[in-house]
């Protein structure tokens, strides 16, 4: 599987970014079909999350948007990232629990994110193809920015493949020692009421 992570990855972000867009509504309750636990089901859920936050932070955006309205919803996008940067440390696990026992070779050295962090990107790039997709097709936009739209579509498929061919070439080299990782525990102080001076100035 490590060895073809990005086609599995991509396979199951078209599916999930696909079946939210049935309803295309941010309340629909989400119906992973893969089994608890698992790293499909783990990556079904975090494309989930961003095609919700994708159509929270359009709603956020309306101009003519009741303030108490905007308030709920910077809390929900809040939790949100706090939701994804919580996926993202789990499919690093998965990725630190596959290679543990690996040995890195003398000269092995750490890559500049990890492989989940990378993968987060494949999934919000997911989006971005399908939501550019629609606007290069939009049959009441005008042709000059649907030619534009298309060219930007052109340039997020071949983003795709490379991101993918990097995230492939990335697995490979921790499997065979060149590279190695670490997993960091997100270090977020906002949240924290001990730690966010604005809440903890409250008491």
């Amino acid at each position: 599987m490590i060895s073809d992570f990005s086609a599995l990855s991509n396979r199951i972000f078209q599916a999930a970014t696909r079946d939210y867009h049935l309803k295309d509504d941010v309340n629909a309750p989400i119906k992973n079909p893969y089994e608890r636990m698992t790293i499909e089901y783990y990556l079904y859920l975090k494309n989930w999350i961003d095609a919700v936050q994708w159509h929270l932070e359009d709603i956020i955006r309306n101009p003519h948007i009741d303030p108490v309205e905007a308030l709920a919803l910077k809390r929900r996008i809040d939790k949100s990232n706090q939701d994804r940067t919580d996926l993202v440390e789990m499919i690093d696990s998965y990725f630190y629990d596959q290679f543990k026992s690996v040995r890195p070779q003398a000269d092995a050295v750490i890559n500049t994110e990890s492989p989940a962090w990378a993968i987060d990107r494949l999934s919000i790039l997911e989006l971005k193809i399908y939501h550019m997709t629609i606007e290069a097709e939009r049959a009441d936009a005008p042709e000059e920015q649907r030619k534009k739209c298309g060219e930007k579509l052109a340039v997020l498929l071949e983003q795709r493949k490379d991101l993918s061919s990097a995230i492939d070439q990335l697995l490979s080299d921790i499997q065979e020692g060149k590279r190695y990782m670490k997993v960091y525990k997100q270090m977020k102080m906002y949240n924290d009421p001990s730690l966010n001076p604005v809440l903890y100035g409250k008491k």
